[in-house]
């Protein structure tokens, strides 16, 4: 009877198995061992200044770890079916596996009219951050626009740092226009914030953020070909809300990226505006305290036989609005500079090496990674330094 049964179950597998084109097994094993260093000073320069540093093995910092599966259908007439399931692991302490298919998990249908992906996945907005970046959007070299749009600049209420949604978008539904438009490429996407709406009204529990956040709104759409490649994004998530209150908290970005390939250098460059604004039914007495983010990066990226040498600098610049009281000596501002070298051992194997700081005036408080900056009275955050050394394996 048993054999029965495992013959039966093995038919079904190799039945199932059959009927797709292709199912590939991949993922990527990052390990460095990392260094984190935030100093803050006395401004006044009677207490000097006080440091926080860490020294940690670490995962992700050239490519992020993860293991995934993808598969595709062929459905006939140019139609096609696919999945992707893609999990973060953290191959550093092996505490995290595939307990959760949250960088992407998506279902899609594609063919000649392009491609409709429903699921979580990447928004249109963070391309930029991640193409035009010679660092992308992880390790110590983290593309400061992105670090700026995900974290506080101050700590403090408001600003940014509240979008879950800025990198990734749950309950998404994409699309993507077909390859061959003359080099021409986009996509657009909409997340629901599949949030409950009462009627009448006033049966709206008084909880915060349960009738309109999480909804997501983005497209991006760019032109490649040749050395060229040059892209605009833009990117609406609604962040908060309080039905009562008649207000509606929202993060937008606008960002155009590019980069260039000379051959023995590839130049890269993206500026990008955000705005965190709050909405009300009833305009307030004091106006809120909205905030806009500016800032740009210009990187390089040089071949060296094997190796690759990256370098990066950005700036970005927060502008508090209607402050109560304003800050003294300025808005807050950071800026950052990255330098890296990539060896790589074979196609999937490679060394590397990222060094990078931070540096932070009037009340930003923008890191690098590990620990926080020392905030109690005198002191004011003023550099983040830290460094990568590891060694990534794809398959």
């Amino acid at each position: 009877m048993k054999k029965k049964i495992v013959s039966l179950a093995a038919m079904t597998v190799a039945g199932a198995a059959s009927a797709q084109t292709s199912v590939t097994v991949f993922g990527v094993v990052d390990a460095a061992v990392s260094g984190f260093s935030s100093r803050s000073e006395d401004a006044r320069g009677a207490r000097g200044s006080v440091k926080v540093s860490r020294t940690a093995l670490t995962n992700g910092a050239y490519n992020s770890s993860r293991l995934g599966f993808r598969g595709t259908e062929d459905l006939g007439g140019g139609l096609a079916a696919g999945f992707w399931l893609e999990a973060p692991i953290s191959n550093d302490d092996g505490q995290t596996g595939i307990a959760s298919f949250s960088r992407r998990s998506t279902l899609s249908l594609s063919g000649g009219f392009g491609e409709i992906r429903v699921g979580r996945d990447y928004t249109p907005i963070f391309f930029n951050d991640a193409v035009f970046d010679p660092f992308g959007a992880v390790g110590t070299g983290t593309n400061l626009l992105f670090t700026a749009n995900t974290s506080n600049p101050t700590g403090g209420a408001g600003g940014f740092g509240g979008s879950t949604s800025y990198n990734r978008a749950s309950n998404s539904i994409g699309y993507f226009l077909p390859p061959g438009l003359g080099g021409f490429y986009g996509q657009a996407m909409y997340a629901f914030h599949e949030q409950d709406k009462y009627t009448p009204g006033s049966l709206t529990p008084t909880a915060a953020n349960n009738s309109r956040a999480g909804r997501h709104v983005g497209a991006r759409f760019g032109y490649a070909s040749g050395p060229v490649d040059a892209a605009l994004a833009y990117g609406n998530a609604t962040t908060g809300d309080q039905f009562f209150a008649g207000t509606t908290d929202t993060v937008k970005t606008l960002s155009f990226g590019a980069s260039y390939d000379f051959g023995p250098a590839k130049l890269h460059g993206e500026v990008a505006r955000s705005s965190f604004q709050r909405d009300a039914d009833v305009p307030p007495p004091v106006p809120f305290n909205d905030t806009k983010l500016h800032g740009y990066l210009l990187g390089v990226t040089v071949p060296v036989g094997v190796g690759l040498i990256r370098a990066s600098y950005a700036r970005v610049e927060y502008d508090r609005l209607f402050r109560a009281t304003p800050t003294s000596g300025g808005d807050p501002r950071a800026s950052k500079v990255a330098l890296g070298y990539v060896h790589n051992l074979s196609k999937r194997t490679a060394l590397y090496a990222t060094l990078a700081r931070i540096s932070n005036k009037n009340g930003a408080a923008l890191t690098i990674g590990g620990p926080a900056f020392i905030r109690t009275s005198p002191f004011t955050p003023r550099a983040s330094t830290g460094y990568d050394l590891g060694i990534r394996h794809a398959f």
